[in-house]
């Protein structure tokens, strides 16, 4: 299952039924899951730790070092859950040491051609990465989040559970879970509801409409209303949107009914 052009270093743990293609090389400490398929001219190198059935396409490169200049050789980790499809050309590098020294991705997340994660960033489950989406160091991303082609996300930022990010967008500031958002610079549109039909039921995604007009278009300062409707809702739902508000750093872009 490994061919005769690859080079897997001394050291590296390879599981079960694993496939590595031609010309592909694996470094000393990368550690490999059972059934993991690595296409042709992949190179996977350093702390690198990936799990189990993932799909890793020709000419991608994970594990290489950080792009930040403050990296001075420290040991730092790259964690992939299983299930992913890493598709071509994609790179993703390990953390640094100022960022807690590890970027982790979570489990059957797509990640199309071209796509950079970036040091310290944090991919949880089910997200989708569609082709040259850019995520700077730090960035984390929840559950089942949908980021467009050809859309950089700036450092630090977070996006919630199941949000949407349209395609040619730049998103420079947080987006609460279960909203869209679309533009240059991204500001959020509305629900995400083609994404929460797919997954949730009519009760929680009512809960979560007159929220969203609670939240978003009462005119009320915004932590203020998410404060308010956190202490009386009792959709788990609802107050996940309120506490990802209220526990911003970097503000919620969205337009407020005085702005022109």
């Amino acid at each position: 299952m490994i061919h005769n052009t690859a080079i897997v270093e001394k050291g590296a743990v390879i599981g079960k039924d694993v496939t590595i293609g031609a010309f592909s090389y694996i470094g000393e400490n990368v550690k490999i899951g059972n059934g993991t398929v690595i296409g042709s001219h992949t190179l996977i190198q350093g702390y690198t730790d990936i799990g189990s059935s993932n799909q890793i396409f020709s000419h991608a490169v994970l594990g290489s070092i950080p792009q930040d200049l403050k990296y001075r050789g420290e040991k730092v980790y790259l964690q992939i859950g299983s299930g992913n499809r890493i598709r071509e050309f994609t790179l993703i590098n390990p953390g640094t040491e100022g960022g807690g020294g590890v970027t982790r991705i979570g489990d059957e997340n797509l990640l199309m051609a071209y796509v950079h994660v970036a040091h310290d960033v944090k991919i949880g489950d089910r997200c989708i990465l569609a082709n040259a989406a850019t995520l700077a160091g730090h960035v984390e991303l929840g559950n089942g989040v949908v980021i467009g082609g050809l859309t950089p996300i700036h450092q630090f930022v977070r996006v919630g559970d199941m949000a949407m990010i349209a395609g040619a967008s730049a998103l420079s500031q947080d987006i609460p879970p279960y909203c869209l958002a679309e533009g240059n610079r991204a500001i959020i549109r509305g629900l995400n509801l083609t994404g929460l039909r797919r997954a949730l039921c009519r009760d929680e995604i009512d809960s979560l409409k007159s929220a969203y007009k609670e939240i978003f278009e009462s005119g009320k300062p915004l932590k203020e209303s998410a404060r308010i409707l956190m202490e009386s809702s009792d959709s788990p739902r609802v107050v996940q949107l309120c506490r990802f508000i209220m526990e911003s750093k970097r503000g919620i872009p969205f337009k407020r009914k005085f702005d022109v």
